[in-house]
């Protein structure tokens, strides 16, 4: 079944990894033309036609990974220029012995020459693409953030017009005085328009709209015996296309002699974007080392070259070695790979920080299993019928959970809808770049209508009135507000009243300037199977499929429904709707320990709650432990205390009433008062007790469990408020 093939839930861009590699041998090939001695032809469109989708390629792998997720993460750019700039400084340090060799410190004006290869050629003449990368980077990401990935798209693709015509097309464009004069001004301060103003912005920019608008196939429903149609194949034809036409493209230039340098063409943009598209349908194991092999290949490979031609030089292999240009290609290769190999391995063991969270440093953590998330997802999938989509309910931290990490990571396996109680969490949800539908179940002030815009987000429409002040606020904006309508059908709580505001409600489907994409309401006892609870909501049900066929006799076109949440599923899973928004059950569990409902998921729970044992107190008979002295201990005990409290949300009403936590597997019950940031367990009998080991407060640890809804019945509550409340101020790992 679908649910125990994690293959099929998360697949990593595998292809992206090996093509990594590939692109890294490309440039080698750029700097040692292997088919040189064969055919100049050949090595022509080898080099300086083929090879071209190298770079680029690696400036899209970027762009995919740090303007995707709607590129808001200030975080993300400053990390990314970081790591390249000490990646780039690192290399200019590498080189300067050669440069010493070759001279380079004794030319003419050294210091304006200097910042200028510094900041655009490169200080050797490979290491041009770091500081591209940071500046091109730059301003791609300023682009997507203040424009739409169409404008920011347009203003790259002026900025890749201005740099082709000083590169490819100079001889042509050239010509022209005017041209001629500002490409003059362009070359004092930087050799080459191939740079990060005008050659990087427009390949980040198609990286970012990849990662934001392809459907990334993982967590995908089909099952893998059932056969599909390789979804590669359909970009190998336009990717062969557009290699074509720049082929053709680079030889008419190169026989008419136009251009200035050859690294960039009018067809390279659409050639990487197809590419880039087909590659990344590959999917498998991530193969990381790849990653860090390949960026070395690129860093080492001129120092290669010269290492290989001083071995040729003292064994006088030059024949062979360096003049034959293939074996110089291939020896070239084969000590880049082998050193960077190696390089990567020793890195990856004793240099890489290790940025894993490591529990062992906090207090008390919630941990969050990802594989039961996805089990969940799957599983609600199932249940659901036909055509129904899963909308994640991720308010209020998403139970506890933490909310930007929960939906980042649905978002990843697939899932394309969502549910908040207000814009703010929305905005945090678009921020985090979650894509699809967010809808604002809760109130949002009309004034807002701008950021409801801005951030494509859904608004639940309460009532006529707020409908009306609402598509007010939303005149003047490019796009109509996309709002649901809440039918009310016996919570009583917001929606329109299904009896008295009919005309209401179909007065919203002609509002102007709102975009009417959903209707729904709220099932107030669905998680009752009583008979007078289930009649209740059987008239719910038709209550609210009456209003649909009011407004269907209108002549309204009826837009996506949904009635049910998590028991609204659980206990009513034949009801046919386009969305099931699944909130506690998506979690794991269910709200109440003794929750009888129809459909009996196998349900994992996603959420642990653990804390560090940090003192063991040796108490006498007849001493108290907290406040209010509510503990007396009736024999010499030994005490843990534990830095966890109401604070952390677990319930103060669980002192005295026979709750306990799990140390190594045995049971230590909770004794005395639970305080804000404390708690003491009676650990006597457990035998090796030491500071420093977990205690367990919900979930399982060696064969014993806690369950959240037993913890939350205990406390007179149940489980959604439990978990709601918990973790403001404890680490997730």
């Amino acid at each position: 079944m679908r649910v125990e093939n994690k293959s099929s839930i998360v697949r990593s861009y595998t292809g992206i990894d090996v093509f990594r590699l590939a692109a890294a041998l490309l440039i080698i090939a750029i700097h040692t033309s292997p088919l040189a001695d064969l055919s100049g032809m050949g090595d022509f469109v080898l080099t300086r036609v083929i090879a071209r989708v190298a770079v680029p390629f690696f400036f899209v792998t970027s762009g995919f990974f740090l303007i995707s997720r709607y590129g808001y993460q200030t975080e993300k750019l400053y990390i990314f220029i970081k790591k390249t700039a000490l990646i780039y400084v690192a290399a200019i340090a590498l080189y300067i012995p050669v440069n010493l060799y070759n001279g380079y410190f004794e030319m003419e004006d050294l210091m304006p020459n200097l910042i200028k290869d510094i900041v655009f050629d490169g200080t050797l003449y490979h290491l041009w693409y770091l500081p591209a990368s940071i500046i091109g980077g730059a301003i791609a990401w300023t682009l997507v953030k203040r424009l739409d990935y169409k404008r920011a798209f347009a203003a790259a693709g002026v900025l890749y017009l201005i740099g082709l015509c000083g590169d490819s097309y100079y001889g042509l464009i050239g010509r022209l005085p005017v041209c001629s004069r500002f490409y003059a001004l362009v070359f004092q301060v930087s050799d080459y328009t191939r740079n990060g103003i005008f050659f990087a912005p427009v390949f980040f920019v198609l990286g970012g709209f990849i990662a934001d608008s392809k459907d990334s196939g993982v967590g995908d429903d089909q099952d893998d015996a059932v056969p599909r149609r390789d979804p590669a194949a359909g970009y190998v034809l336009p990717t062969v296309v557009c290699l074509g036409l720049m082929l053709a493209e680079g030889l008419i230039l190169h026989h008419f002699q136009l251009q200035r340098h050859d690294s960039m063409y009018l067809f390279l943009p659409p050639c990487v974007y197809f590419l880039f598209s087909m590659i990344m349908q590959f999917r498998g194991k991530r193969r990381v080392w790849l990653r860090d092999v390949s960026l070395i290949v690129y860093i080492i490979h001129p120092m290669m070259i010269v290492v290989i031609r001083m071995f040729a030089k003292v064994l006088h292999l030059q024949t062979l070695l360096v003049d034959n240009s293939v074996v110089h290609f291939l020896a070239v290769t084969a000590a880049s790979v082998v050193f960077s190999v190696a390089a990567a391995a020793l890195w990856g063991r004793f240099g890489r920080k290790r940025s894993r969270h490591i529990p062992d440093t906090d207090r008390a953590y919630i941990e969050i299993d990802l594989e039961n998330l996805e089990h969940n997802v799957a599983v609600l999938r199932e249940a659901m019928p036909p055509k129904c989509e899963l909308m994640a309910v991720v308010k209020a931290e998403a139970y506890g959970h933490g909310m930007c990490g929960i939906a980042v990571h649905l978002d990843k396996i697939g899932v394309r809808a969502y549910a908040v109680a207000t814009v703010d969490e929305g905005i945090r949800l678009r921020r985090c770049g979650v894509r699809g539908e967010i809808l604002i179940l809760g109130f949002t002030a009309p004034e807002r209508a701008g950021e409801l815009r801005r951030y494509d987000l859904s608004q639940t429409l309460i009532d006529y009135a707020y409908a009306c002040r609402l598509n007010e606020q939303a005149r003047g904006q490019r796009h109509r507000v996309k709002v649901h309508v809440k039918i009310d059908t016996g919570m009583h709580r917001l929606g329109f009243d299904q009896d008295f505001d009919q005309e209401e409600i179909l007065g919203v489907f002609a509002m102007e300037h709102l975009a009417v994409n959903g209707i729904y309401t709220h099932l107030c006892v669905a998680d009752s199977l009583a008979e007078a609870d289930v009649r209740f909501t059987r008239q719910q049900i038709a209550d609210f499929y009456a209003v649909l066929r009011r407004l269907k006799k209108e002549g309204v076109r009826i837009p996506k429904i949904h009635i049910q949440s998590s028991y609204g599923l659980l206990n009513y899973p034949e009801l046919k709707c386009s969305y099931v928004r699944a909130g506690i059950a998506l979690y794991g569990v269910l709200s109440s320990p003794d929750a009888q409902t129809k459909l009996q998921l196998d349900l994992r729970p996603v959420l642990s709650l653990k804390a560090k044992v940090v003192l063991l107190r040796r108490v006498p008979q007849g001493e108290s432990v907290g406040y209010a002295r509510t503990f007396v201990a009736d024999r010499d005990s030994v005490i843990a205390i534990l830095p966890v409290g109401y604070a952390d949300g677990f319930p103060r009403s669980l002192s005295g009433v026979g709750s306990y936590v799990l140390i190594n597997g045995s049971w230590a019950p909770i004794v005395g008062r639970i305080c804000m940031d404390q708690l003491a367990v009676d650990v006597t009998d457990i035998a090796d007790i030491e500071i420093g080991m977990t205690a367990t407060l919900i979930g399982c640890d060696a064969g014993g469990q806690i369950a959240a809804p037993d913890v939350a019945d205990d406390s007179g509550s149940i489980t959604n408020e439990l978990l709601s409340r918990m973790g403001s101020r404890l680490a997730r790992l």
